[in-house]
Parts: structure tokens; sequence; C-alpha cells
């Protein structure tokens, strides 16, 4: 166990020494993908209409102004030139993920973000909005009712707002109207791209590929690729080799890195973090000076006058009950961990002394500040 961990930062210790090798090893379906098997992302503008008051103001948001006159024009209503004044529509970007093999007529979630300045979108329904793919061609076409996670109210002197009330989701808000072309049991060659590209992990997956086939099929041909060519005999179903290789155990190997987030005081080790022998002293001088002023008033019916006297309270804090710590050579992360925590260093002091260990050239790690 670590004893000590400072409140602010924390510690992820990943495949560590203390786990079993079983316990750190993971499906190939968790590590990697088959290249063509994803999603492709789309995007639409519409109008969001039925608000209570709470939508775009016309006359600010020229582009909404400019949608409604269009949409109604195509339904036959002429308002070019008249004062529309109302907030009851918004604009609104919609976007949404369609899945690999996709079919006509299947149902996708959509989410709907204010693009102007409409207060809240509660209760309003997207009319109907035409998503496009990156080549512009339209892949799906979404409506209806608006649901979000926040709300706003406000009154004459106070408001109150909780969560993001200027967007929301629609669920299987959108209708696929164009499939996306890809014919996995045609392919005579797969390749896997791994999440976390590792040359040891993806000789290993190779590996356990050609272990399962009884044939040398795979091949890694890269950190992040493994391309696995189909045995010219094979007849079976690409979709049940397919499963079977993604049930496959294989443990991924992991670099060394430290990885810091300086914003948040968070701190990520993986266990193959190794320290040489290195000494390491933390000691800050801090001084707080505090203003308590108390107020002097004269007895009663005399000539004095009320003054304020001030008060001022130092305090000095040198540490000096810090020492000055070895870490040995070849240390575990455990230990590491333990060795710093021991000199009572906080979260901010503990990233500077990280980063000055790998100054030092002790830190047999990568550290990768974000």
């Amino acid at each position: 166990m670590i004893s000590r961990l400072p409140a602010l930062c924390v510690f992820v210790l990943l495949s560590a020494g203390w786990l079993q090798p079983a316990d750190a090893a993971s499906r190939i379906k968790d590590i990697a993908d088959f290249e063509g098997v994803r999603e492709n992302q789309l995007i639409g503008y519409g109008l969001v209409v039925g608000l209570a008051g709470t939508g775009d103001s016309l006359g600010s948001s020229p582009f909404t102004r400019q949608s409604l006159e269009a949409m109604l024009e195509r339904l036959g209503v002429n308002v070019r030139g008249s004062n529309l004044g109302n907030e009851n529509v918004a604009a609104v970007m919609v976007t949404a993920n369609l899945p690999a093999f996709a079919t006509q007529g299947t149902r996708i979630d959509v989410n709907v973000s204010a693009l102007g300045d409409a207060e809240s979108l509660q209760g309003g329904t997207l009319l109907v909005t035409p998503l496009m793919g990156a080549t512009g061609e339209v892949y799906a076409v979404a409506q209806g009712q608006v649901a979000i996670g926040g709300f706003s109210a406000q009154g004459d002197a106070a408001s109150v707002v909780r969560g993001v009330p200027t967007s929301g989701r629609i669920s299987s808000g959108a209708l696929v109207e164009t499939e996306i072309e890809f014919a996995l049991s045609g392919l005579s060659t797969l390749r896997l791209a791994l999440r976390n590209p590792d040359f040891t992990t993806s000789r290993r997956v190779a590996l356990a590929i050609n272990n399962l086939l009884g044939k040398a099929t795979a091949e890694p041909m890269d950190s992040g690729t493994v391309r696995i060519d189909l045995p010219r005999d094979f007849n079976g179903n690409i979709v049940d080799l397919v499963t079977d290789i993604e049930q496959l155990i294989v443990e991924p190997d992991m670099p060394a890195k430290v990885v810091i987030d300086e914003a948040s005081g968070i701190i990520v080790m993986g266990n193959n973090v190794r320290v040489s022998t290195v000494a390491v002293a933390q000691g800050n001088l801090t001084v707080s000076i505090a203003e308590t002023p108390i107020i002097s008033q004269p007895e009663p019916f005399s000539d004095g006058v009320t003054v304020e006297v001030p008060r001022t309270v130092v305090q000095v804090d040198d540490e000096t009950d810090n020492q000055l710590g070895l870490i040995n050579e070849s240390v575990s992360l455990q230990e590491l961990v333990d060795g710093l925590n021991a000199l009572g260093i906080g979260p901010r002091d503990l990233i500077s002394i990280l980063q000055a260990i790998k100054t030092a050239g002790a830190l047999q790690a990568e550290i990768e500040v974000m």
C-alpha cells in the first residue's frame, strides 16, 4: 500500500508488479481496431423551434433570421421585409456518428448545440436537418424533441444556471438515408491498428494470431499495424474469424513514462519507471503576514475620536523538519512513491522534483507534461 498519498495528487499505477501477468493481459478487441470498421462523423445545420422566448435574437443573429425566412418561403409563406421579432427559434449545429455497417433506416443519436445567442433549448423541437459527411453527401436526416441536461431560471435581480441548457440530445433522432459500402467478406487481407502503438505489443499480437490459425499469416508491419493475410484455403465466415481474433489474450507492453498535468496536480506513472541512485531534498521558506486591525473608541462623553489601530501577525515556516532523502538505484514504483511521500512532499513540489530528477539523468523514463 502507498502511505501518505497527497490529497491533490493521483498516482495511477499501471500494469504494476503487484499484479499477476494475467491481470495485465487484455483481449485484442480492447487494444486494437480492424481497419475500415469505424464510425463516420456527420454534421448539419438546422433550426430548433417552440422555445419559450429563450431562442436567438433575430436582430443580432442574422443567420437565424435568414434561415427562418428561407424555410418559411419553401413552405409557401413570404415573410421578406417583415418585422420578425420573436425569440422562439434558435439556429443549431447538429452532430452525430454514423456507425460502421449502418443500414438504410437505422436510427442514430444526435447532439444539438446552439449557434447563436439562445439562452436555452428546453422544450424545443429540431426541424428536419440533413446530416452530411466530410464529402458533402447527405447520409442521415435528423428531427425530433430536444432533451437537455441543464436548465436556467432568472428573475429581476437574480438568475441560476445548472448544466449547459444550450446543448441537448435527441435519442434515435436521425434516420440513415445512405449506406457506406464496405465489403468485409470480400477482403483477403485484414489490418489491425493498435490504439497504443508499441513494437513489442505488435509482435505479441501477431504471434497470438499465428498460434490461433496454425500458420504464419499475421505479420507486424510497424509499431501500430499488424497485417493478417487470409490463408488461400480459407473458406469460412470472416466474421467468425474476426470474432476469434478479438477474443485472443495479449499482454500489452508499456513504456516507462511519467505523465504530469500541472493544472490539476495529477501525476500518472507506469510500473516500468526506474530511478538511479539520487538524493532528494525539499524545503521552502514560507512567510505569512496577516493584517487584523482593531477599532479603538473613546470613552463616552469625552472629546476623543475613534481610530483604527493596526495589528500585524507575521509567521515564518522554514520547514526545518524536512530531511534529505536517498533513493536507491533501480527502485520500483512503489518504493519511489513511498520515498517521496515520506518527505511530506505536496503535489506541486513532487512535479518539480520529478522533473529535476529527469534533468539529472536519474529518471529512466519519459516525462510528458499535459
